[in-house]
């Protein structure tokens, strides 16, 4: 089966003008590219399906974004309905519906008194928005502090890929190179209980890698504006769940020396991690929460910054005095995305949702236990719907495999080949399903994966397949 698209070119050119014209994100182009690109032409529920008619369970939510699944009727139906009244209209001196009743709804749901809602466009652009309200704030406030410019992340940290987010990221492949560009910003250990960087063990370490970021926060109080944080579990740094208690510790910290703490939640809000937002877990309040992914579902790019009323004041004054927020984007509030963002809402706070997101979390923690057996898998990370298996060569010592090995990438393409989509980080194999997966669906994930180990294992199968 093709594609049933009359106006679209056959699938030789598609692949030859992908290979000619497209630059992919997160890749490194080669001159002779050997592996056609997977063409997506369409989708149903959780499936994608290519050009041929092939489908594919979509194991990542299309990068960690969707929710519900794809072509979901409430969500298709509130993007029409928007469509017939106006697709986009500026925040910029005016306003619309669609954005003044999302921004209502998400103060409702957020942690208390995050009342103030900033929308942007995506993961990166909320981060950068709380980013220089923080700095901009600590130069506005009653008593200015402009000594207060540093920012303070996790070692291996990840926050997007704009400039502000990227000198507050860690990870090196991604923001080394661009060193010279980036905003100042210090760094606290990692707190990766499997290589813990201080040489201890859980449960008796008493969390002494927030102690170390605690002391390093009350060392730098009067320079830092803020810390920055993904509740629950650092995603990109290759799925490293934070020991609980941690969050709780920080904001204490940060509270006491005058720091504020910024919440991003772009890859763990929207029950991700099994609540609506993953600081609910240990009850911590942000002065910022960062949002985006899951916000419309999957289905747009929209995003928002929350913060307090206390915070919103400092902003305020007459124009000529300069004091409030000149930062936006053309596209912040659209219509369409604050529209779908709202059907999106309503669908999760239908009856038995949360319960079922529950169930599909015990379900993938029952499956991780069988991945134990592989000689190879060093360790299994979840925090929710958020998990990671670890490949490498010898778990005994935690030696990993080459890079040059790619194993996270082959083996991943050996389960495209059976219809199961994942995306590696590095040589640890993600899985993040949308919300609206079935149990049966989870199994399926975790099986297909269990096949592709056991094929590695056995020699090189996979390159037969």
């Amino acid at each position: 089966m093709s594609s049933n698209n009359p106006d679209q070119p056959d699938r030789a050119t598609l692949e030859r003008w992908d290979a000619d014209h497209l630059w992919h994100p997160f890749s490194s182009p080669t001159l002779h590219p050997t592996d056609p690109p997977l063409i997506i032409d369409r989708a149903e529920g959780c499936w994608l399906i290519d050009l041929d008619g092939n489908r594919y369970l979509d194991g990542t939510s299309s990068l960690w974004c969707n929710i519900h699944g794809h072509r979901v009727p409430e969500l298709d139906l509130a993007i029409r309905n928007q469509l017939g009244r106006v697709a986009h209209s500026t925040l910029l001196g005016a306003s619309h519906a669609p954005a003044i009743v999302l921004a209502r709804r998400l103060a409702e749901l957020a942690p208390a008194g995050l009342s103030r809602v900033f929308f942007s466009d995506d993961g990166a652009t909320a981060v950068e928005a709380a980013l220089k309200m923080s700095f901009q704030y600590q130069l506005q406030r009653d008593d200015p502090k402009p000594g207060k410019s540093l920012f303070l992340s996790l070692r291996g940290a990840y926050h997007g890929d704009t400039l502000g987010a990227v000198g507050v990221g860690d990870l090196g492949l991604f923001h080394d190179r661009f060193g010279p560009l980036r905003v100042a910003a210090l760094h606290a250990c990692q707190p990766a209980c499997y290589r813990c960087p201080l040489n201890l063990k859980r449960p008796t370490c008493g969390i002494a890698c927030a102690a170390e970021a605690a002391q390093l926060i009350r060392k730098h109080a009067d320079q830092l504006s803020a810390v920055i944080i993904e509740p629950g579990i650092q995603g990109a740094a290759g799925m490293i769940p934070l020991p609980d208690g941690y969050l709780t510790q920080i904001r204490e910290v940060t509270r006491q020396c005058d720091v504020h703490l910024i919440a991003d939640e772009v890859a763990t809000g929207f029950y991700r991690t099994g609540t609506m937002f993953a600081c609910e877990g240990e009850k911590v309040i942000p002065d910022f929460l960062c949002l985006a992914k899951g916000l419309t579902g999957g289905y747009l790019p929209l995003a928002a910054t929350l913060t307090n009323s206390e915070i919103h004041s400092v902003f305020a004054g007459r124009p000529e005095a300069g004091r409030g927020f000149y930062h936006g984007h053309t596209y912040t509030g659209n219509p369409l995305g604050a529209a779908v963002a709202l059907a999106n809402l309503e669908l999760m706070a239908r009856p038995g949702f949360a319960a079922h997101v529950a169930e599909l979390i015990s379900t993938l923690e029952q499956e991780l236990c069988g991945f134990q057996r592989f000689s190879t898998v060093g360790d299994i990370r979840q925090r929710g719907l958020m998990a990671g298996v670890e490949i490498m060569k010898d778990r005994g010592s935690g030696e990993s495999f080459p890079s040059s090995a790619c194993v996270g990438k082959i083996i991943c393409g050996w389960m495209r080949q059976k219809g199961v989509l994942l995306r590696p980080l590095g040589d640890t194999i993600v899985i993040m399903p949308p919300l609206a997966s079935s149990s049966d669906d989870i199994r399926h994930i975790c099986q297909t994966l269990m096949q592709a180990i056991l094929a590695f294992e056995d020699g090189g199968q996979l390159g037969k397949v």
